[in-house]
């Protein structure tokens, strides 16, 4: 049986991607390294969907082991790689990590991929190759600016491989997405988003300070340009996200792409601020968040939220749950994983 290939698959967006897959009958192969995530979340998928996907773990730094599990898994037809490493503070303090990670992982599947007769490859990039947008909403043909950052630059690399691969290699199709900010869980609160230490992002930051783990949420500046002074940014539900892969592996699976390589923008279409982000987790859970406005972060963006245009029409996607539903999916999932429901 053909079988689609998930790196990543036992991360936040990657388990997600593996339920929607094995919902529309997908065979699903898991990579992950397990550096970032947990093998319980097998469990949660098999609970969900009632399937146990393969699973191998292993680096895919390491060349060898990327040929061997190819050699093994002999009728992938598709991948769909999330691998990577994702803190952009973590990559500034250790750059070489960053590009041996999510450059070396890349290029090692490429080069299996390049030896089939047909293959097919999904990329998970990121709003971040836009850097500070010159106008809103950000469409597809928006320039790519100078990376802030090593995480941000692999992307824009990443992307590049990928693009400079297609041109070469016959049997190869690609799609990028930059997706934008995803949060939320699963309905079921099987799986969902857990960060190994101090979280990195808004959402798990705020309901670990809702269940207790955290004293307090920082909200970082409050006197930009904005309807309330605090950032805004396109949060769109995480299993909304992972239906976007399945629909974007099935257009090259069924030759709709126009090109061997395209790119696709993922997200609502619609801003929040940070504080409306707080106002709806207080909305759904009946809780007063303890919160206090800090001096501004540098290298935040004032405001970044996607132009769907592309991904409604031309993939045939767009986003279906609301920002409340998110936020009330990721309080019940904080609120399972730390025994509090």
């Amino acid at each position: 049986m053909k079988q689609i290939l998930v790196t990543g698959g036992l991360g936040f967006i990657g388990s997600h991607t593996v339920v929607a897959l094995q919902e529309k009958g997908y065979d699903v192969v898991i990579i992950d390294n397990l550096s970032n995530s947990s093998v319980d979340v097998l469990d949660g998928i098999a609970n969900i969907t009632g399937v146990r996907p393969a699973f191998e773990e292993l680096d895919l730094r390491n060349k060898a082991q990327v040929q061997e599990f190819f050699k093994k898994y002999t009728d992938i037809i598709g991948v769909i790689h999330f691998a990577a490493s994702k803190a952009v503070g973590e990559s500034v303090e250790k750059p070489l990590l960053y590009y041996e990670n999510n450059l070396g992982s890349l290029v090692y599947i490429l080069q299996e991929l390049s030896n089939k007769e047909e293959a097919n490859f999904i990329f998970s990039s990121s709003c971040t190759v836009y850097g500070e947008p010159d106008s809103l909403p950000i469409t597809e043909k928006a320039p790519v600016k100078k990376a802030e950052s090593p995480y941000g630059n692999t992307k824009q690399v990443g992307e590049e491989i990928i693009k400079d691969t297609c041109k070469v290699v016959d049997g190869l199709k690609a799609i990028a997405l930059r997706y934008f900010n995803p949060i939320g869980a699963h309905e079921s609160a099987e799986i969902g988003e857990l960060p190994l230490g101090v979280p990195q992002n808004l959402v798990p930051f705020l309901t670990q300070t809702a269940a207790g783990l955290r004293k307090e949420l920082a909200v970082f500046g409050d006197d930009y340009p904005t309807e309330d002074g605090t950032c805004v940014r396109d949060y769109i539900h995480v299993f909304d996200l992972a239906k976007a892969h399945v629909v974007a592996l099935e257009r090259l699976l069924n030759d709709k792409n126009e090109k061997n390589y395209e790119i696709f923008n993922l997200g609502t279409g619609k801003g929040s601020s940070v504080l409306e982000v707080i106002q709806s987790f207080e909305r759904v859970s009946g809780q007063k968040l303890n919160y206090r406005i800090a001096p501004r972060r540098e290298g935040d963006v004032i405001a970044v939220y996607a132009d769907t245009t592309r991904a409604n029409e031309v993939l045939g996607w767009k986003s279906e749950l609301s920002l409340d539903d998110a936020m009330a999916s990721a309080w019940k999932w904080e609120q399972k994983v730390r025994g509090l429901s």
